[in-house]
């Protein structure tokens, strides 16, 4: 019954798994359509650059964190962060802005120093810790609420360009994820980067679970 696992494993893979492609458009300031054609469709996004680029640091961690790490480390302050090779689903998007200039250590930390109440009081604390609070995703969710990059679910595929960020419910377990630059092989979107357990990875799982929330950061 192994090979039957292995096999089952393989289609799953299969299924979910992108390539990388030349986009063959660059988007500008965000006024403009990019576009470009993969097995016949058309994939269309009004990201601008920056969006973008952010999109392409996502990526550029494949393959460089190779796993899932979920431990509490103590951190620097700013531009603290694990090991490369490790990480959980919010170190993902972390890394990738800070590649844009922008330390959601910081943010997120300033923002509860002010209004710490407005937070989700999941784990008894009673007062920010710069260690951890950027790393858990209610806490995302609340800082891009508030800084006003919520934008509405939905189930159309078009509605989710690269460089935005996905929250998800996975068996009662918060994730997150950034809206890849890479067309996912089965549909009209967009792979997901995050790092679900296995390291960084893009795949094609934008609605593999409950939405439960879409944020333009960028």
């Amino acid at each position: 019954m192994r090979w039957l696992a292995v096999i089952s494993l393989m289609a799953v893979l299969a299924a979910t798994s992108c390539s990388f492609v030349d986009a063959g458009a660059s988007p500008d300031s965000g006024l403009g359509r990019a576009s470009l054609k993969l097995g016949g469709v058309t994939f269309e996004h009004h990201a601008t650059s920056r969006a973008l680029a952010l999109a392409v640091a996502a990526e550029s961690q494949v393959g460089k964190t190779t796993a899932y790490d979920p431990a509490y480390v103590e951190l620097e302050y700013p531009g603290g962060d694990v090991p490369i090779e490790r990480g959980v689903c919010t170190d993902v998007l972390i890394r990738a802005m800070r590649d844009q200039g922008v330390d959601l250590q910081v943010e997120v930390h300033e923002d509860m120093t002010t209004a710490f109440d407005e937070y989700p009081d999941k784990w008894g604390l009673g007062r920010p810790d710069s260690n951890i609070d950027h790393r858990r995703v209610p806490n995302l969710q609340t800082y891009f609420s508030r800084q006003n990059r919520s934008l509405s679910v939905s189930d159309d595929p078009s509605d989710y360009w690269p460089g935005d960020v996905v929250t998800w419910d996975v068996n009662g377990r918060p994730h997150i994820g950034v809206v890849s630059s890479v067309p996912a092989p089965g549909g009209r979107r967009f792979c997901i980067v995050h790092n679900i357990g296995a390291g960084t990875q893009v795949e094609d799982r934008l609605f593999d679970f409950e939405v439960t929330g879409h944020y333009r950061p960028l």
